[in-house]
């Protein structure tokens, strides 16, 4: 009996000694990963020399918070090809690719060359969302939707050799347990740094990408003591929260930013023009939160429109009020103007000319509207006949319109969102809107400037 329990326990030492080498040979195991964000595969592109681009005024998130979920064990070199030029030959174990709609075709072109030299290429990003099986043929995995989950998964599976063709959540993910992004592993200066409190917008807007995914409209909140930790690691001195929107949920966002007043940061924000009109309040404390801008998706200076599109948020009578009392609290206001909606005529180019300028609008925006894949407004103009090319190059939101406008041509949508873009933005016209806010006068200018190069 003694030699049967000296040889049991025999068997039980080495079984453990077994597992601690393999985990040890797991935890040693170190793999190097590639990260890239394509530029546009057309070098002619609007959207490719785009100054604000150039400059990096826009930060970058979605890769860095890949990096942040990446195990430390691992080496992670992140790339931004309108910064850096790729380098094919660089040893890496596993290349990842995150690809906006216009990018895609430059980032199928990049995951082909590391494919034929025998690397393995993960495609992920909204446009592969999107359209998995199509971003497959350039690939051996596909990231669908939000990646937190399914990105560790996948490495794991790589290291076993045992490789899937597609990973997605079963449904939205708990956004607590997202780490803080990795901003130490990219090229690249940014003037900015991005941060989500929040993920998800429950507006549901036909034309917004945020719907391409079913988690996209699904709203959810960070622990705010998360976010404040994760700001106070970050050196910039100015934010860009990402979130689609700050105002879905006010009381959250009221206790944020009386968490974050005293980080001495300065920060831009996405809001809804109905809460933004009327909660002074989240005013108040956005302003001593350090809040400098709020970007505002007014779509339109038609109620007609606004009624069309269903945004039961916007009011066309409140946008001066909005305007005034965000400027009232010492903030300036970005808003965002869309042409080629289904109820716009081409009165609505001078009907928006007149409307911004009257508004006083600091900063405004205007694009054509693009139907991205995924998104319901893709849908539907495709089983309409509607959309006139699907060369993804040109689904720039300037510079191009992809579809067949309801009620004036192509031409004409492009050349009044032109027509509109040099009005405003003429000296005479920067020079009168930014001087009703003069608190942020330079700033505003320069970034009328920027605008004006899209």
């Amino acid at each position: 009996m003694a030699d049967f329990c000296y040889f049991l326990l025999t068997v039980i030492l080495k079984a453990n000694s077994l597992n601690m080498r393999e985990r040890l040979l797991v935890l040693e195991s170190k793999m190097k990963i590639l990260l890239i964000r394509p530029n546009v595969a057309n070098s002619n592109s609007i959207y490719s020399k785009k100054i604000s681009s150039r400059l990096n005024i826009f930060p970058p998130l979605t890769l860095p918070q890949l990096a942040g979920i990446t195990p430390k064990t691992h080496e992670v070199k992140v790339v931004y090809e309108i910064n850096t030029k790729i380098n094919f030959d660089w040893d890496a174990d596993l290349v990842g690719i995150s690809c906006l709609t216009p990018e895609v075709n430059r980032g199928y072109n990049i995951a082909d060359e590391f494919r034929r030299r025998g690397k393995k290429v993960i495609m992920g990003g909204w446009h592969a969302s999107a359209l998995p099986e199509e971003a497959k043929q350039h690939a051996d995995s596909v990231v669908i939707g939000e990646a937190e989950e399914t990105w560790p998964k996948l490495l794991r599976d790589f290291e076993r050799g045992d490789l899937k063709p597609f990973y997605r959540n079963n449904g939205p993910i708990d956004i607590n347990f997202i780490p803080s992004a990795n901003r130490n592993v990219g090229d690249g200066l940014f003037f900015m740094a991005a941060i989500q409190a929040s993920r998800g917008c429950p507006m549901g807007c036909e034309f917004c990408s945020v719907t391409s995914n079913p988690e996209g409209c699904v709203f959810r909140t960070r622990s705010i003591d998360l976010v404040v930790e994760e700001i106070k690691k970050i050196k910039n001195k100015t934010l860009y929260f990402y979130d689609p929107s700050l105002t879905v949920n006010t009381d959250f966002t009221k206790k944020l930013f009386k968490e974050i007043k005293g980080l001495n940061k300065k920060f831009v924000c996405f809001g809804n023009a109905n809460i933004l009109a009327k909660d002074d309040e989240l005013l108040g404390l956005a302003k001593d939160a350090g809040c400098q801008n709020w970007y505002v998706g007014f779509e339109s200076v038609s109620q007609k429109t606004i009624d069309y599109l269903g945004k039961k948020s916007n009011k066309v009578q409140e946008y001066n009020k909005l305007i005034e009392k965000i400027h009232n609290h010492g903030m300036s206001v970005t808003g965002s103007f869309i042409f080629g909606f289904d109820t716009d005529t081409k009165n609505v180019f001078n009907d928006t000319i007149e409307a911004v300028y009257d508004l006083a609008i600091d900063v405004p925006e205007f694009t054509i509207l693009t139907p991205y894949p995924g998104t319901p407004l893709f849908k539907r103009l495709d089983e309409e006949g509607r959309i006139l090319t699907k060369d993804w190059t040109k689904y720039t939101e300037t510079g191009n319109v992809v579809f067949q406008p309801k009620n004036m041509s192509p031409r004409e949508l492009l050349e009044g969102c032109e027509e509109v873009i040099h009005e405003v933005f003429s000296f005479s016209n920067i020079i009168g809107r930014t001087t009703k806010n003069r608190k942020f006068l330079f700033r505003n200018i320069l970034s009328n400037v920027l605008q004006h190069s899209r």
